[in-house]
């Protein structure tokens, strides 16, 4: 393992595997991370949910601005809705 993969972990975000930065991701990165083209429009609504979290939340939902330590394994699911 090289210094660059101890610092990179495994997440799986919408079913697909993806290797981020074992840190913090934001709201707004786990969207762009979800979706190749994020849906856009004036009523599209974000809802973020994961699984096999740090320490004492090991899961829970995400809202818009906030973070989410990362982990190994971690699970995501990004939804997108239109609430028209």
């Amino acid at each position: 393992m090289t210094n660059t993969d101890a610092k990179n972990v495994t997440i799986i975000i919408n079913g697909r595997e993806k290797t981020v930065p074992k840190t913090e991701l934001t709201f707004d990165q786990l969207v762009q991370l979800a979706f190749d083209e994020p849906p856009t429009g004036e009523f599209i609504c974000f809802t973020i949910t994961y699984r096999r979290g740090q320490g004492n939340k090991p899961e829970g939902t995400l809202s818009d601005g906030e973070t989410a330590k990362i982990k190994d394994g971690m699970i995501f699911n990004v939804t997108a809705t239109d609430k028209s």
